[in-house]
């Protein structure tokens, strides 16, 4: 069944553009869903029919009947009560518990699975947000993958649920006021998941607890500060310092230089908050922590791999603000936090070898801490400057995870993980090796291998890599005993730490984003010619993947170098990024990608933008290709445009499947069964084509 096609020609910054299947990005269309369904159905097929598919769909059940339970999105309220997901081998999601302490009994607060039992949907707990006391939780939950969540509020003691359920609130980061009874949310406008504009002027409300959602007060939007220029992609939020008694108000998009404006929380009781700046884009903060005098600052202004300053809360002046850590040459600052013992800081060389720093709040007496085991990464949590404790989860390609408490007062790290431990003997004799490898204009890019002991280097391994480059998010080395089955089967994971992540720095993102695009897939063009060259593997053996805004460099590698790969994955990709402002997640992602209403980051566009740049007749590698029908993020037909015109344009005999969840968005929230069928998809045909 061919795709319906209705070519459209247009003029965009002085180029010329034709779109040969416009038509796909009408989903409700009926020969639209035919034909994807028809592909889904098509993908479906062989991909079940692969061999080892199901091999490894046992071996990961195997995996996960390991640990007795596996807890995760751990929250601790400021009076000391956990609250985190637990799921137990054989369940598909995680359910909400709570406990006092880390040594509390464990209680039972919320079972996803029998919200709106009947409706036969999937639903995840996606946030939760305790109350200061632990009394309450606002509990965000949403359907098959949608994030499209429905906030819950429940009384911790008795596990029931008051009246009220607040849709519509993707973005909310429910924070609650000092009473422990009314909550600050963001909330979207009403409409369609995929109508271009739903994402449009979000708006902040301010809620009590027990009350009809029609009666919460508006509090802060584009409406009520028009004199802030709030722009309608922007998503404001505001979150209440009960240490400090300020509010603070913040503009986000994808650009990491912070927008904020803070007030007193005595503001709320005023018809209209009276703001007052704080930190504006040009300040090129990313992050920052308050005490009740003072304000730390998260930024590489002046130092591209990040410094902290202080400067008072109540007359911030950043020009002269005190440089509490300086910047390091050689390694990344990656985040801090503020206690009562101190300030604690982590640092990461190449994006693969974390360490953990320890000082006083003015910086004095740092000394890095001795860890537990060598860390490939580090996140910390605290409880504010009003506590002592700080706990640090340590993992690395090979080691799992890990959470410890430090006493500080000891000098020593106390394990308190809350998951149940597993052993994974397949992997203990893997070898990971970190190197250093030259790009496209003699840039120095980090590769990280890991493959079984023993693997000869005679161009013959199958070699998968998997790389992102983009928001300045680093690919820090992370423990997935599934994924490592790559390696169970002899070949190489190769992890690709291109520009446009943040491995190396600000610097890193900046060189991969926007007009300087072109580095992200041409680094890993690179390094797919190393592993070559040096024996590692071979094109006939190569295969990538990566997800969302990492479709681009997939696409874009495979379209400017077919003959380098063997096969190429893209999962809920952006594929074709030109028409990203069309699209509900499109305009909010401009600070990253740019904007067709530039004529610069228009060109810029066109070049990164995978669906544009195929050609017909060309000889490209195997594909498979997958989209969320519900997917806010991605929306579907970006994936489906590429997907019909690379069935089109090549010229070789390799399959290009599409694969087309209907119950599913951008990956987030998947069930287990699906996470494991999505990965098992990936390495079968990954394998399939490389061996």
């Amino acid at each position: 069944m061919l795709p319906p096609a209705t070519p459209v020609t247009e003029t965009l910054c002085d180029t010329t553009i034709t779109d040969p299947y416009r038509a796909l990005e009408k989903l409700s269309d009926p020969d639209v869903d035919r034909w994807m369904r028809s592909e889904a159905a098509r993908a479906r097929e062989v991909l079940d029919g692969l061999p080892r598919r199901e091999e490894l769909l046992t071996k990961m059940r195997e995996f996960d009947s390991r640990r007795k339970e596996q807890v995760y999105n751990l929250v601790i309220s400021e009076s000391n009560r956990y609250f985190y997901l637990k799921r137990q081998p054989g369940e598909e999601v995680g359910q909400l518990f709570w406990r006092d302490g880390f040594e509390g009994a464990e209680t039972l607060l919320f079972d996803p699975r029998e919200y709106a039992k009947e409706s036969g949907a999937d639903y995840v707990v996606s946030r939760v947000s305790p109350a200061h006391d632990g009394s309450k939780a606002a509990v965000a939950i949403s359907a098959d993958g949608s994030e499209n969540s429905v906030l819950l509020v429940l009384d911790v003691e008795t596990g029931k649920a008051f009246p009220e359920k607040i849709d519509r609130c993707r973005f909310a980061s429910p924070s609650w006021l000092a009473d422990n009874e009314t909550f600050l949310y963001n909330r979207m406008r009403q409409g369609n998941l995929l109508d271009p504009k739903v994402q449009m002027d979000s708006r902040v409300l301010l809620h009590r607890v027990g009350t009809e959602p029609s009666e919460d007060r508006l509090v802060f939007s584009r409406s009520t500060h028009p004199d802030l220029q709030i722009r309608p992609e922007d998503i404001p939020g505001i979150a209440y310092d009960k240490d400090s008694g300020y509010l603070f108000g913040f503009v986000r998009n994808v650009d990491r230089r912070l927008q904020v404006y803070y007030a007193p929380a005595a503001e709320l009781d005023n018809e209209r908050i009276s703001w007052t700046p704080l930190l504006e884009p040009e300040d090129n903060v990313h992050d920052f922590a308050v005490t009740n005098s003072e304000l730390y600052l998260y930024t590489p202004e002046g130092a591209p791999n990040f410094r902290i300053l202080q400067t008072s809360l109540f007359e911030p002046d950043l020009d002269h603000a005190v440089t509490v850590v300086d910047e390091d040459p050689d390694a990344v600052l990656t985040g801090f936090g503020v206690t009562s013992e101190g300030m604690y800081y982590t640092r990461s060389r190449n994006g693969v070898a974390a360490e953990l720093y320890h000082a006083q709040l003015d910086g004095s007496d740092a000394k890095r801490l001795e860890l537990p085991f060598p860390a490939g990464m580090i996140r910390l949590q605290d409880r504010g400057f009003r506590h002592p404790e700080l706990w640090a989860v340590i993992g690395g390609w090979a080691n799992d995870y890990r959470r410890y408490r430090y006493d500080a007062e000891k000098g020593e790290f106390v394990l308190e993980t809350l998951s149940s431990p597993a052993d994974y003997p397949e992997y203990e004799n893997l070898v990971i090796r970190e190197l250093m490898v030259r790009s496209h204009d003699g840039t120095k890019v980090p590769l990280s291998l890991i493959y079984r002991e023993g693997l000869e280097r005679d161009g013959r391994n199958p070699l998968l890599f998997y790389g992102y480059g983009a928001y300045g998010r680093s690919m820090s080395p992370f423990f997935n005993p599934s994924m490592l089955l790559w390696t169970h089967y002899g070949g190489i994971l190769a992890v690709a730490h291109v520009r446009g992540g943040g491995e190396l720095g600000d610097q890193w993102h900046l060189d991969g984003m926007k007009t300087t695009k072109e580095n992200t897939w041409k680094d890993l063009i690179s390094l797919a010619e190393w592993v070559t060259k040096k024996g590692y593997s071979s094109p006939e053996h190569i295969a990538a993947t990566s997800a969302s805004a990492g479709g681009i460099l997939i696409g874009r590698a495979m379209t400017e170098r077919p003959d380098l790969f063997a096969a190429m994955i893209t999962q809920v990709g952006a594929m074709n990024p030109l028409r990203g402002e069309e699209t509900p997640n499109g305009p909010v992602n401009v600070p990253e990608f740019g904007t067709v209403k530039d004529s610069l980051e228009c060109r810029a566009l066109i070049d990164m933008d995978p669906y544009l740049n195929l050609r017909k007749g060309v000889p490209y590698p195997a594909t498979l290709v997958t989209a969320g029908i519900n997917d806010p993020r991605v929306i579907a037909w970006q994936p489906a445009k590429f997907a019909a015109r690379l069935q089109a344009s090549t010229s070789s005999e390799n399959p290009v499947l599409f694969q087309v969840d209907y119950q599913a968005g951008h990956g987030i929230g998947n069930t287990r069964t699906r996470q494991f069928e999505s990965l098992a998809d990936l390495l079968t045909f990954a394998l399939w084509q490389t061996r």
